[in-house]
């Protein structure tokens, strides 16, 4: 049966591969193409949050801040506590110069996950 995108013989299996290639253009600085593997995946499995996850972290990397606002919202939604989303999220708001969003996700993910780096960009005492 063929896949929103029209093509054949896409399967779970398939996805799985494409989630794993996207997540290795990632790494190697290749958002935009990560974005491209994580639009099939996404959309045969829009619950999907992992892949959601990885898609926001992509359109980050390439300066796309609306669609990672988006899709972090997205995981938020989902994941309420997921420490590391709200601090991408906070990245994506001081990036679009919202510093009061940022410091609200920055604080979040600090409550939620006592990591170094997120009590950092907390800065509770200010």
């Amino acid at each position: 049966m063929p896949d929103i995108s029209g093509s054949t013989g896409r399967t779970p299996e398939t996805h799985v591969i494409d989630f794993r290639a996207a997540e290795q253009l990632l790494n190697a600085r290749d958002p935009r193409g990560a974005v491209k593997l994580l639009d099939g995946v996404i959309a045969a499995h829009p619950e999907n949050t992992a892949a959601r996850l990885l898609r926001a972290r992509a359109f980050f990397a390439a300066a796309q801040l609306r669609p990672a606002e988006l899709e972090f919202t997205i995981v938020l939604e989902r994941e309420p506590d997921n420490a590391f989303a709200h601090f991408a999220l906070a990245r994506t708001f001081e990036r679009r110069s919202e510093p009061d969003q940022a410091k609200r996700h920055y604080r979040l993910a600090a409550a939620l996950d006592p990591n170094p780096q997120y009590l950092k960009a907390a800065r509770f005492e200010s």
